[in-house]
C-alpha cells in the first residue's frame, strides 16, 4: 500500500491508494495524428509522464536521417502539464501536436508524443447544462475528483429533444477546477452544470459536466508512520 497526495488550491490530502495498477505508454510519431489513450470501464486516465520531443536514435527513426535522430535531449518543457489537462479524468483522450500550440523544439529533430499513464478506479458522473450534479462517498470516506470538463465532446450525450445546431460542435471542451474547488475533501457535495457557474466556452452548444472522481479514506497522522 502507498501514499497518494495531491495538493488543490491550498488543499491538501493524503490518501491510501493500493499498489498494482498498470501502467500504460503509449508513442506516437510526430507525422501521424492521433495520438489515443484510453481506460477500460469503470477507470480513469491519470497522466504520469509526457514527452514531445527526442530521448533515444530508435523510436520512429524509420525513415529518417541520421541529423534527425541524432538530438536524445530534445523535449518540450511543460508538455505534461498540457497533456494533463487535456486527458486527466477522462475513459479516452485523443489528441495531436497541436495541443502544444505551435511550440516546436530541437528544429530538425524527428520528434515523438510518448505518454505514461495510470487507469485509475473511479466514478464517472455526467450531468446536462441546467442540471445539479451529485457527488457522494459512502461514510467516513472523501471526494477525491480526478478531473471535470464542461463542455460537449460528442453528438450523443444530452442530445433528447436538442435541435442539431445545439449539439454538432464536440471540439468544445473547457477542463474545470471548479469542481475540486467546491467538492474536493467533502463526502458529498453538489453542483449545477450551467454557464453561471463554469463560464461558456461555446455559445450556443448545449453543454453538459463530465466528473471522473474517486471516493477514499483520508489518512491519519498514525497511517503515516
Amino acid at each position: 500500500m502507498i501514499f497518494f497526495c495531491t495538493t488543490l488550491f491550498l488543499a491538501s490530502i493524503c490518501l491510501l491508494v493500493h499498489e498494482g495498477f498498470s501502467k500504460e505508454t503509449v508513442t506516437t510519431c510526430e507525422e501521424n495524428t492521433v495520438h489515443r489513450l484510453s481506460c477500460d470501464l469503470d477507470s480513469v486516465i491519470k497522466i504520469e509522464t509526457a514527452l514531445y520531443g527526442r530521448e533515444d536514435n530508435v523510436t520512429c527513426s524509420e525513415g529518417k536521417s541520421p541529423a534527425e535522430v541524432s538530438t536524445t535531449d530534445c523535449s518540450l518543457v511543460g508538455a505534461a502539464d498540457v497533456v494533463k489537462k487535456r486527458c486527466n479524468g477522462k475513459k479516452v483522450c485523443e489528441l495531436s501536436t497541436e495541443v502544444f500550440g505551435g511550440s516546436v523544439p530541437c528544429r530538425g529533430t524527428a520528434k515523438y508524443l510518448k505518454t505514461t499513464y495510470t487507469c485509475l478506479p473511479a466514478f464517472h458522473r455526467v450531468t446536462c447544462e441546467h442540471s445539479l450534479s451529485y457527488l457522494h462517498c459512502d461514510e467516513g470516506q472523501v471526494i477525491v475528483i480526478y478531473g471535470a470538463d464542461y463542455g460537449r465532446r460528442d453528438q450523443i450525450t444530452c442530445v433528447y429533444e436538442r435541435p442539431a445546431s445545439q449539439i454538432q460542435n464536440t471540439a468544445c471542451y473547457s477542463p474545470t477546477s471548479k469542481v475540486a474547488e467546491s467538492c474536493q475533501e467533502k463526502n458529498s457535495c453538489i453542483i449545477k452544470a450551467s454557464n453561471s457557474e463554469f463560464g461558456d466556452p461555446c455559445v450556443g452548444v448545449y453543454k453538459y459536466l463530465e466528473v471522473a472522481y474517486a471516493c477514499q479514506y483520508p489518512v491519519t497522522p498514525d497511517d503515516r508512520v
